[in-house]
């Protein structure tokens, strides 16, 4: 009877696993309407299975239904309060619904969500995540209800603590917040110099952009072409250059060069990068071959706005 009923129960267990699973692959293929379908039924009779409660709540949080999501992460919190990512991600979605409610919503769920965040600190002292939410939720809150840039730098210092490209980041991302510009350099250059990745070099980059600084910028760009060798950082440069009217020679051979290596991995499509031509030979008072390249933008991407701007500043030439 006992070998009977075990079984039984293997098909069930079975089946319930092949359910997470398939789920599972789902939201790694960011179909998660079906995932959410799937979770939901299987929940009901899986009330325990933390696993997949917590797939449910980010198959909710994927598509931005951020109650639901709460609820879910609220069950995981209950059943493992000890569990620092369960409080991690339960304080990140009621963040973001605070962000999209009225204000005095937003601020009745502020204690909340510290008391997440700070939770995960200090149940798991290496998450790095939960002190990046932490560095934004203080520098981004007024100080009338808690914002503060000594507490911002106080989880950056313990970010540095764990890794020291992520410490220089988040001290570069709240002295650039904070209106500093001259330390947001120093921290965004001393990450460049201990990590280098795309990502520390287009920090800097949109400093530069946002200070207008062009010719910083298009400099760091080449600096990071030269290290990382992508064919995007060629469009980023033919921008700058478009945009702020500076080295447009150069700017004009990054854009012929993006648009003969063009992938769909580059991101940016090749409309933009005649957009940014057109511009450029505006510049230079090249009417016919600026309208040459906007009409050329034009055909491949007929709804975007600016691109029809453009070429009506252009016929004004």
């Amino acid at each position: 009877m006992k070998q009977f009923i075990l079984l039984l129960l293997f098909p069930v267990v079975a089946l319930s696993q092949s359910t997470v699973d398939k789920a599972e692959k789902l939201i790694d293929s960011k179909q998660f309407v079906k995932a959410q379908t799937i979770l939901e039924e299987y929940v009901v009779s899986h009330p325990k299975d933390m696993d997949a409660i917590e797939m449910l709540g980010d198959a909710y949080g994927h598509q931005k239904k951020w109650e639901p999501a709460i609820d879910n992460y609220k069950k995981l919190v209950a059943a493992e309060p000890k569990n620092a990512n369960f409080h991690y991600k339960y304080g990140g979605a009621m963040g973001m619904l605070a962000l999209e409610v009225n204000k005095f919503k937003a601020l009745g769920m502020l204690d909340d969500i510290k008391e997440a965040f700070q939770t995960s600190a200090t149940l798991d002292p290496k998450h790095i995540e939960v002190r990046w939410a932490l560095v934004e939720l203080y520098i981004q809150l007024p100080g009338i209800v808690g914002g503060s840039v000594s507490k911002s730098l106080t989880y950056a210092n313990e970010l540095e603590a764990l890794s020291k490209v992520d410490g220089y980041l988040a001290k570069g991302y709240i002295y650039e917040y904070d209106d500093e510009p001259e330390k947001a350099e120093i921290y965004y250059k001393q990450a460049i110099e201990v990590g280098g990745s795309m990502t520390c070099y287009e920090k800097l980059t949109k400093l530069y952009e946002s200070q207008k600084k062009p010719d910083k910028a298009i400099a760091n760009i080449e600096e990071a072409q030269i290290k990382h060798k992508r064919n995007a950082l060629h469009y980023q440069i033919g921008k700058v250059a478009a945009e702020y009217n500076v080295e447009l020679d150069k700017g004009k051979v990054c854009l012929m060069t993006y648009i003969e290596n063009y992938s769909a991995a580059d991101g940016v499509p090749k409309a933009w990068a005649y957009y940014r031509l057109a511009q450029i030979e505006k510049h230079q008072g090249n009417k016919s071959k600026a309208l040459e390249h906007i009409n050329v933008a034009i055909s491949e991407l007929p709804k975007i706005k600016p691109f029809k701007q453009e070429k009506q500043e252009i016929l004004a030439l």
